[in-house]
């Protein structure tokens, strides 16, 4: 496995564990890269539908899809078919 795809991995390992989202920055701080690496790899995680996108301001939050997920996590989450279940 290359280093571009050892860093793919990471970050969706990155991301599955923090449900909040992440910032370009933020993962180029935990996975060791530079900001522009990082983008890269975000970039290419984006383009095969792999994470979501979500701009706040000036920053970019990356969130793994809720079809990425395992089931069982899916589930704890509220979610179902892709889509969260509202409460009421």
């Amino acid at each position: 496995m290359g280093k571009q795809e050892q860093l793919v991995k990471k970050i969706k390992e990155l991301l599955k564990k923090d449900t909040r989202g992440l910032t370009i920055q933020e993962i180029a701080d935990l996975t060791n890269v530079s900001r522009i690496t990082a983008n890269i790899a975000l970039v290419r995680l984006e383009s095969s539908g792999v994470i979501d996108v979500r701009k706040i301001g000036n920053c970019k939050l990356h969130y793994l899809k809720a079809h990425s997920m395992p089931i069982t996590h899916r589930a704890s989450r509220g979610i179902k078919n892709g889509h969260r279940r509202e409460n009421g």
